[in-house]
């Protein structure tokens, strides 16, 4: 199930000589879902993997020698995740990259006490403080809280809410009640809340009772096919209200599918990584983005659309590798990451001493609504949600 990303492309690698010959490239163990329910979200993930390691090799790799990422496919099933994290285990291996799903790290999380680090991708998981696992982007309460906040200065105040009974869901259902409790919502209602199994080829029934409810906005937390069916049941139902969602349906590839079923108004909580440079102020930020899409366009690739997400948590893990050597220790990358502060990247600053496990919070996430001409988010709010008006 071993697959080596970049096997098509042969690049001249500046790489240091070992014994007369170009040192062999470090390999570096990747789990990602690249069939079943998250391949969606892999293929994108994949695409931050290539361009990073052509990028890394081309500018002489780390410490001389050439990386290349080796993925595993664990087939978006957390049994299968957990056997080939306790194989990269054997291996004695100092980190690994992924997985991608909620369910498939919170799985693994419990083999990681005394390491490998693992830079799970997905932001649905809360690793507990000081431990060896990290969570890429912002926390699900932190997106739905700066959501909320938009939608609040909307005037949208007749909340429905609909999720998925898989792990996704049920992260955004531990932060609702407290979000929608808290004293600076009074003014907002749950006129409804709704449930459904990602397997459902439907949900007429509950967007029936929402329609009932006289919602004025739809919170739809759920990713990849599971969203289209919920996309489908607003036209069938003729629920014509704003939409908001996760960050990780927030794929031009998977949006494309959904032409005839989209929303007017479609929302998502998100980062600065998920805008072009010319929707940036002149800044560090900006710089960063903006050499974000010159990576990939030199690696032949169209302007990223989701890579941002694992771009800095990528860059991260190896900015420890080139300090520690290829002899680094679980305990040191975990060190490293743990006392990480003033790291820019395309997300803005990082700093896991003020957010363990993650590096960002609430501050860097920006309200964007999808533009399905453009096929990019265009920013509605600022930083932490507040409306541009």
């Amino acid at each position: 199930m071993s697959r080596t990303l970049l096997g098509l492309l042969i690049l001249a690698l500046a790489a240091a000589p070992l014994s007369g010959s170009a040192a062999e490239p470090y390999e570096i163990s990747v789990i990602l879902p690249v069939t079943g329910p998250g391949a969606f979200v892999a293929h994108v993930e994949i695409n931050s993997l290539t361009v990073i390691e052509q990028m890394t090799n081309k500018a002489g790799g780390i410490r001389g020698r050439p990386i290349r990422f080796v993925v595993q496919d664990d087939q978006s099933n957390p049994a299968v995740s957990v056997q080939l994290l306790n194989g990269i285990i054997a291996k004695k291996a100092p980190f690994v990259l992924g997985s991608t799903l909620a369910a498939t790290c919170n799985a693994t999380a419990a083999l990681l006490k005394d390491g490998p680090v693992q830079y799970c991708f997905s932001p649905g998981v809360h690793p507990a403080a000081g431990s060896y696992q990290y969570s890429a982007g912002v926390d699900t309460g932190a997106l739905l809280a700066a959501a909320t906040r938009y939608l609040r200065e909307r005037k949208l105040t007749k909340v429905a809410v609909i999720t998925s009974t898989d792990a996704t869901g049920q992260d955004a259902d531990r932060f609702i009640d407290a979000i929608f409790g808290s004293a600076e919502n009074r003014a907002m209602t749950l006129v409804a809340r709704e449930h459904f199994n990602t397997a459902d080829i439907n949900v007429a029934a509950q967007l029936a009772r929402i329609k009932a409810a006289g919602a004025d906005v739809l919170i739809a937390w759920t990713t990849g096919a599971s969203f289209g069916t919920i996309l489908r049941g607003v036209r069938d139902t003729a629920i014509d209200i704003p939409v908001v969602s996760t960050p990780g349906n927030m794929l031009a590839s998977q949006l494309r599918q959904y032409t005839n079923i989209m929303p007017k108004e479609l929302f998502f909580p998100n980062m600065a990584s998920f805008l072009t440079p010319d929707q940036l102020p002149n800044g560090p930020l900006k710089n960063k983005v903006a050499g974000f899409y010159d990576a990939f366009k030199a690696a032949g690739l169209r302007p990223p659309s989701g890579e941002g997400q694992v771009w800095d948590q990528i860059l991260i893990t190896l900015s420890a590798l080139q300090k520690f050597g290829f002899d680094a220790t679980p305990a040191q990358i975990h060190s490293y990451i743990d006392n990480l502060h003033g790291w820019f990247g395309i997300n803005g600053s990082y700093d896991f001493r003020k957010f363990p496990q993650r590096g960002v919070g609430i501050d860097v996430v920006i309200v964007q609504q999808w533009d399905p001409a453009k096929e990019a988010g265009i920013p509605v709010s600022r930083p932490g949600g507040a409306e541009v008006k």
